[in-house]
């Protein structure tokens, strides 16, 4: 298990992308709609992990109700993993508590899995998977 990205909620993908390329000293290197999810994504490599800036697109999105209840701010902790679905089967083996136990195609071309923040000392934890390993396309 690794670190893969942090998730930083935020109000303007505009605003907070000039702050970040200035903050990094380097341009976003994608930029993403996960319309399921409602949000609009842009990712920033750094050094062997990423930041993940989320902009809400309508107001019902998971982010939208992040914003409204606590502001820009982190998000979410991602740490990228060899097998999802063995590491489901660990962590609910271990106790931990799944917001869905399936796991959903994500931004930056992964398969992604939410704990349950109750089970996880406050913060929301992401499984995340490249997709061409778990065999998806």
């Amino acid at each position: 298990m690794k670190i893969e990205h942090l998730g930083i909620a935020v109000k303007s993908l505009e605003t907070s992308d000039n702050l970040f390329a200035r903050l990094l000293g380097k341009e976003n290197y994608k930029q993403e709609a996960v319309e399921r999810e409602g949000v609009t994504t842009s990712f920033y490599q750094v050094g062997d992990s990423k930041i993940e800036l989320l902009e809400a697109t309508n107001p019902e999105s998971p982010i939208a109700k992040f914003l409204d209840k606590r502001g820009e701010g982190v998000h979410h902790i991602a740490f990228g993993v060899d097998n999802i679905l063995e590491e489901i089967a660990r962590l609910k083996k271990a106790g931990f508590i799944f917001i869905s136990e399936e796991p959903k195609s994500g931004a930056d071309n992964k398969l992604v899995v939410f704990l349950h923040p109750k089970s996880t000392n406050g913060v929301l934890v992401e499984l995340c998977q490249e997709r061409e390993v778990a065999g998806e396309k």
